[in-house]
C-alpha cells in the first residue's frame, strides 16, 4: 500500500489545491485513455477520443514505452502555458536521466526523443504542439466542468476541515487511513513517501480511477493526486450553456448569489434580477438559511453579501 510519512512540521504544509491543474489532469485522462480496465464505464469514451486525436499528439506515446512516464512532466501550474512552460524549465540533467530510466530495456527511442535527450529546441516544440494537440481534443471540451467539479471538491473539504479538522479530512480520501504520522492507502501499489517537511498538495482529478498519483520531487512539496467524481467520464454534451450552480441553486438564486460581487440592497438586487422586491427577498432569504449569504440592517436598509462558502460556490 502507499505509505507517507508526515513530521509535525508536514502537518502544518498541508493544502488543497485551490484550482485544477490543466496538464496534470491532461496526463491523469491519457492514462486513462491507455488504462484496459473499466471497459465497460469507459470503452466508448475512450474510442471517442482515440478517433478524434489528431497526429500532432501521437508523440506523447513515445514518452512513456513502458507504461511509465518520466518526471519531468510531473509539474502543476494554474493554467496550460504555466504548466508547458514549468516542463520546458526542467533541468537539462533530469530530462536526460528520466529518458534514459523509461526506455532502460525498450529498444531504441524515435529520432525525437533522442533530441530531446540532446536538448534540442525542435524537440521540445514537438512535445509541446503534442500536449496543445492533446489538451484540445481530451481536457478542453470538459474544463469549464473540471472547475466546477473541483470547485466543489474543495469546498467539501474546506468545511471538513472547518469542522472536524484536518485529520478527517484527509482519512475521508477514499478508503485512506491516519495513525502515528502515518497516512496509508490500503490497495495501492506498495510505496513509502517520506515528506520530511516539504509539506503535501492534495489534488483531484476527475478522470483518472486507479490509485493515488504522486510527484516526489527533491526539493518540492509531495504532490498527491487522487481520482475524485462521480467514477464515469466526463462528458460535454451538458456544458452547452449549462450552469451547474443553476441546476442546484435554480437560475435567479444563482445570478442572485453571482451578482454579489459587493454589498447589495434587495432593491438594487431585484433591479438586476427584473424580480420585485418580494421576490428578491425570498430568494435570498433562501440562500441565508442555506448558509450562502448574510444580510445585514443599516437604518432602514438591509445589505446582502456572500458568505466564504458563497463566494467558493459562485466564482466562475
Amino acid at each position: 500500500m502507499l505509505r507517507v510519512h508526515f513530521t509535525a512540521e508536514d502537518f502544518t504544509r498541508v493544502r488543497f489545491a485551490p484550482r485544477p491543474s490543466p496538464v496534470p489532469e491532461l496526463h491523469a485522462a491519457l492514462m486513462m485513455l491507455g488504462a484496459p480496465h473499466e471497459e465497460l464505464l469507459f470503452g466508448r469514451w475512450r474510442g471517442r477520443l482515440l478517433r478524434a486525436l489528431p497526429g500532432a499528439a501521437e508523440p506523447l506515446a513515445d514518452l512513456v514505452p513502458g507504461g511509465a512516464a518520466p518526471y519531468f512532466l510531473d509539474v502543476l501550474g494554474e493554467t496550460r502555458e504555466e504548466g508547458l512552460a514549468l516542463i520546458r524549465s526542467a533541468r537539462p540533467e533530469l530530462v536526460r536521466s528520466e529518458l534514459e530510466r523509461v526506455y532502460a530495456g525498450q529498444g531504441a527511442a524515435p529520432p525525437w526523443i533522442r533530441g530531446l535527450h540532446r536538448g534540442d529546441a525542435a524537440a521540445w516544440r514537438v512535445l509541446e504542439g503534442a500536449q496543445r494537440a492533446a489538451y484540445e481534443t481530451v481536457l478542453a471540451p470538459v474544463w469549464p466542468l473540471v472547475q466546477d467539479l473541483h470547485r466543489a471538491e474543495f469546498t467539501r473539504h474546506a468545511l471538513t476541515v472547518a469542522e472536524r479538522g484536518l485529520g478527517a479530512a484527509l482519512t475521508a480520501l477514499g478508503a485512506a487511513r491516519l495513525h502515528d504520522g502515518l497516512w496509508e492507502w490500503p490497495g495501492s501499489p506498495p510505496r513509502d513517501v517520506h515528506l520530511s517537511g516539504r509539506g503535501l498538495v492534495l489534488l483531484p482529478t476527475f478522470h483518472w480511477r486507479g490509485a493515488p498519483l504522486v510527484q516526489d520531487l527533491p526539493d518540492r512539496p509531495v504532490v498527491l493526486t487522487y481520482p475524485a467524481g462521480g467514477g464515469l467520464p466526463l462528458d460535454p454534451t451538458p456544458l452547452s450553456g449549462d450552469d451547474p450552480l443553476a441546476g442546484v441553486l435554480g437560475r435567479t438564486r444563482a445570478d442572485l448569489l453571482r451578482s454579489l460581487t459587493e454589498p447589495r440592497t434587495t432593491t438594487e438586487l431585484a433591479r438586476r434580477l427584473g424580480v420585485s422586491p418580494a421576490t428578491a427577498s425570498a430568494h435570498a432569504q433562501a440562500l441565508r438559511a442555506a448558509g450562502l449569504l448574510t444580510t445585514t440592517r443599516t437604518g432602514r436598509s438591509v445589505h446582502h453579501a456572500p458568505t466564504p462558502l458563497g463566494e467558493l460556490l459562485s466564482h466562475r
